[in-house]
């Protein structure tokens, strides 16, 4: 009986699962048909004040944005070789004691999401998204900027994750069998620390639990994208289409299913996930806020940069336009000479003035 009640919760917590999956499936369906209909009609029927600009492509003008924020992908090579070294480096060794095995005693198990898997879904998926909004919109700008803030949102996320890692050297829930693969543990007499006997790659990964990099990765790169498709289909446009709000929130349920798998495979506390979803949250929102203004902005779907350049361009056009006036008005000058006749019997005298006019058979003046 006891059996069959548990199986029938089961079922219960199950369709309701599947029930919410397949809601939220539709309603991602739904809300990238809106969101693709949307930047038709605005590209198709809405005549935009910066029409000038929309035809910056990357072949146009993509190596001269690149140029401009040169130092920024520097700066993005060297946070990529300082994680790299992060990760090489030996953590902190925390002192694990025999009376601590209780809560770190939890099956060693396969991930199920593997590390590699988390830079196709924290980058490559958002980039792929970033991409489609370029055919539609061919902005270099919005495109650039976009890559590099998703960028260094990833990597200044991966390399404060790897940096508390190796610092506080936190021993994973599965850490018993990483240190005892056989199962029989060895402590010390004196002070019931752990002797491992376990490889020492798999030791050393051991001690790094908090914060969750998986987790810090994701709400990273998909926390980004969450800001991004905000602005983009202007979530906060006082509508009330609440269908917008299920883009949003869906890149934000996914890394949070990432994090809940990492629980669900002992490799980390819930402190561990937690605190790497806040960090990668909390870089993606700087570095987003850094090139686009916010989403409730009336400027919030297109990036900084893009503004800046509308403004130099007109301010440039009407400064082309005062000059070819000035020299237009300079060209057509001549000097003429207006006679005087005397009034007395000696040289009339010539005065030479400027006429805008050729001709001036009706603008001479005789004066008696």
């Amino acid at each position: 009986m006891e059996m069959r009640k548990k199986l029938e919760v089961l079922h219960i917590v199950s369709f309701f699962f599947f029930f919410f999956f397949f809601w939220h499936c539709i309603s991602l369906i739904s809300c990238v048909f809106l969101f693709l209909m949307d930047s038709i009609c605005i590209m198709c029927f809405r005549k935009m004040p910066e029409d000038q600009l929309s035809r910056r492509t990357i072949r146009s003008h993509g190596a001269k944005v690149a140029r401009r924020h040169m130092q920024d992908w520097l700066i993005l090579l060297l946070l990529a070789i300082i994680d790299g070294i992060l990760n090489v480096i030996e953590p902190f060794h925390r002192f694990v004691g025999q009376g601590m095995m209780t809560d770190l005693s939890y099956p060693l198990k396969d991930n199920t999401l593997p590390f590699w898997a988390v830079p196709i879904v924290a980058i490559l998926l958002p980039i792929v998204l970033i991409l489609v909004y370029y055919f539609f919109r061919k902005d270099v700008y919005d495109f650039h900027h976009a890559i590099l803030g998703l960028l260094f949102s990833v990597l200044i996320t991966a390399v404060i994750t790897d940096a508390i890692k190796d610092g506080v050297g936190r021993p994973r829930p599965d850490f018993f069998w990483r240190c005892f693969p056989d199962g029989k543990g060895e402590f010390d007499p004196v002070t019931t620390d752990v002797r491992c006997t376990g490889d020492k790659a798999v030791i050393r990964e051991g001690h790094k639990s908090f914060p969750s990099g998986h987790t810090s990765w994701s709400f990273a790169g998909l926390g980004f994208l969450a800001w991004y498709l905000s602005g983009k289909i202007k979530v906060f446009d006082r509508r009330g289409h609440v269908a917008k709000l299920c883009i949003v929130f869906f890149p934000l349920l996914v890394a949070s299913m990432i994090a809940v798998s990492r629980v669900d495979d002992y490799r980390h506390h819930w402190q561990d996930v937690c605190a790497g979803g806040l960090i990668g949250l909390t870089i993606a929102s700087f570095c987003y806020l850094q090139f686009f203004p916010p989403p409730y902005d009336k400027d919030g779907w297109g990036p900084r940069e893009y503004f800046q350049a509308l403004v130099d361009s007109n301010t440039s056009s009407n400064s082309s336009n005062n000059n070819d006036n000035i020299c237009a008005q300079q060209t057509g000058v001549q000097i003429v000479s207006l006679c005087i006749p005397p009034q007395h019997d000696g040289d009339a005298r010539v005065i030479n003035r400027l006429n805008s006019n050729p001709t001036l058979d009706e603008s001479q003046l005789t004066v008696h």
